[in-house]
Parts: structure tokens; sequence; C-alpha cells
């Protein structure tokens, strides 16, 4: 048999083996999308939030350059001004750094969903080997990524010095601009190119993720007996499972033969078929089959009934209709229930009992 390393990896990965290719930190993720996610909408979101954090920054500045006299008094080592006015920068952009926070983990939750995998962060020793590294480093794949980056930093800075160009004759007329308007300007400037670069970059990560999931697919394919293999491992082994049914036959056989003791009647067709019938009217309405078989379980069934002086009465088509129709513990059907009257009212009047 051939090694199953060697064997052609054909199969699409069972349910099984994506939850544990999971657990082990391998899932299907594109770094593009994060970056045209955080990119597109971390602009969108300064877009948004400008005018605020522009209040903002104004107030603060206008506030230092009226009080400076009274603040380089009160401090002269600046270092209380120093860092109250880093605690108010990141109050200030605060809204910003949620907004990249909320979109990072969006970006992720969407491609893996919520989940830690301890397996995937415990050390790899192996990865300090630096003959392997330097074999990583080498490889089609990392060379396929090498040559992937440079297009997408190629585009990229095409699309971006073509949105500067087009407001290349805007800029003759900043030095004429007052301060706001400055501002305004190159804000403007600034989110024409974010959503400009965003949009290129989501095409990008539109293709890198279908790439990503082309590769993620080839790499967890499966080997024919390796799906043999799970198969056995989910579901037991056939032989096993084959002998555990074995003995659950055997055991039900057990109890149907001990059965056959309580009967009323036993009817054969005469050779093939037996079927052991009782009626108890306090227990049911109609007569139960207790026991069933053909061949030697019928003969077996015959036996028994001999043994406890049960009557064995020969009657082919009922013995057939009740083998095909019922099966062990069932009340007999409708059409059946005056061949049965008339059969178990014969076997009341050999046993001398009295028929209601």
């Amino acid at each position: 048999m051939a090694n199953d390393s060697f064997q052609e990896r054909t199969e699409q990965a069972t349910p099984r083996r994506r939850q544990k290719a999971r657990e082990e930190g391998k899932v299907l993720k594109s770094q593009e999308v994060n970056s045209a996610a955080m990119l597109t909408f971390g602009f969108l979101a300064l877009y948004l939030l400008g005018p605020h954090l522009a209040a903002q920054t104004k107030m603060l500045m206008s506030y230092t350059f009226s009080n400076a006299p009274t603040i380089a008094s009160s401090d002269p080592t600046f270092l209380k001004v120093f860092s109250h006015y880093v605690f108010r920068f990141f109050t200030i952009m605060a809204p910003v750094f949620v907004v990249a926070i909320i979109i990072a983990i969006g970006a992720n939750a969407v491609q893996v969903g919520f989940r830690i995998s301890p397996k995937s962060m415990q050390p790899k020793w192996e990865k300090l080997d630096v003959v392997k590294g330097l074999k990583r480093l080498v490889a089609v794949r990392s060379l396929v990524q090498l040559i992937r980056d440079l297009i997408k930093l190629t585009i990229i800075s095409t699309v971006a010095y073509l949105a500067i160009r087009s407001e290349f004759d805007s800029f003759f007329l900043l030095p004429d601009m007052t301060v706001t308007q400055f501002a305004s300007t190159f804000a403007s400037l600034a989110a024409k190119l974010g959503l400009t670069v965003g949009g290129v970059m989501i095409v990008i990560a539109v293709l890198d993720y279908l790439y990503q999931r082309y590769e993620f697919e080839k790499s967890i394919k499966m080997s024919k007996q390796e799906v043999k293999e799970e198969h056995k491992e989910t579901d037991g082994n056939p032989q096993l499972k084959a002998r555990v049914r074995q003995i659950q036959r055997e055991m039900s056989q057990k109890r149907m033969m001990h059965d056959v003791e309580s009967a009323d009647v036993v009817v054969t067709n005469p050779t093939h078929l037996a079927v052991a019938l009782k009626y108890d009217p306090e227990e049911s309405s109609a007569p139960i089959v207790l026991a069933k078989g053909a061949r030697l379980i019928a003969q077996k069934i015959k036996e028994i009934a001999r043994e406890h002086n049960i009557p064995v009465v020969e009657d082919k088509p009922l013995a057939r209709s009740l083998y095909k129709l019922c099966d062990v513990g069932d009340v007999i059907p409708d059409k059946l229930f005056k061949a049965v009257a008339e059969l178990l009212a014969y076997v009341y009047r050999l046993k001398g009992k009295v028929v209601n």
C-alpha cells in the first residue's frame, strides 16, 4: 500500500477537518481586507469627524496663545503643561482611535468570527530555525507574494499620483489663502486621496480574498485515505459496528424467544414461517405478535411452543400475512381480525377456555 503522505489530495475538506484547522488557527483570512477597511473607513471617519476635531484643536490653540505668559510662569519646566496637552491630544483624537479599533475588530470578525485559538498562540520553535527561514524566503509562495505586493504598490502609487496631479493647479493659490482656507483645501485633498486609494484597495482586497480562499481550500484538501480514516474515527470501525449489531440481534432474539413461552398460539405455514400470537383483553384491544421468524428461527419458535404446550396451528395464508404485515410487538391489522379471531376461538376450545 502506498504511503498516505504521497497520496494526492483531491477531496474537499470535511466539516471536521475544517473545524480542526480552525482550532489550529488556520482560517480563511485576507490582510488586504483589513487594510482596505482601515484605510477607507478610517478616512471616512476623519472626514466626518474633521469639523469636530478642528474645532477642538482650534479652541486648544486659542487658549494656549491667549494664556501663554500665565502658563509659562506657572510651570517654568513645562512638564505639567506637556502632560496636560498630551492628555488633551488623546482626548480629542479618542473618537478616531475608537473608530479604528472597531474597524480592525470588525474586519477580522467578518472574516473569521470571534474565536481565540490557543493552539495558534503557542510558540513554535521551528520558526527560529535560520535554514528553514531562508527556505521560506526563497520559496515559490514568497516570491509570488513579493511580486503581488510590488504590483499592488505600483497600482496604489499610480492612483495616488493621478489623484494629487488633478489638484496641482490649486497648489499655486495656497500662498494667498488664509489658514482656514489652507486647512480646508488640504483636508479636502486628503479626503479625496484617501477615498480614491481606498476604493482601489477594496478592489484589490476582493481579488486577494478570492485568491486566499483558493489557497485555503487547497491547503485543507484531503486524500481519499484521510477521508476514510476520518469516517472510521467518527462513525466507528465498520467491523466493530457489525459485531455490535450482531450482539443486539442476538439479545433481541433471546427476548423474543422468551416471550414465546407466554403465547396463546403459534401460526405456521408449516415449515418456513412461524408467528407467535397472544391476546390479553386487559393489556390490548387486539392480539399482538410476540415473535416471528423464518426457517431456523421458525423452527426454534415451534420447539419452544411445543415444550410449553402452546398450540401450533398450520395456516399458510394467515402465517404469510402476519409475517409480512406485522413486526414483533405490533397489534394485528384490522383486515386480519376475523381470521385471527377464528383461530383463537379454535385454540380456546382446545384448551377448554370460555370464549367471550
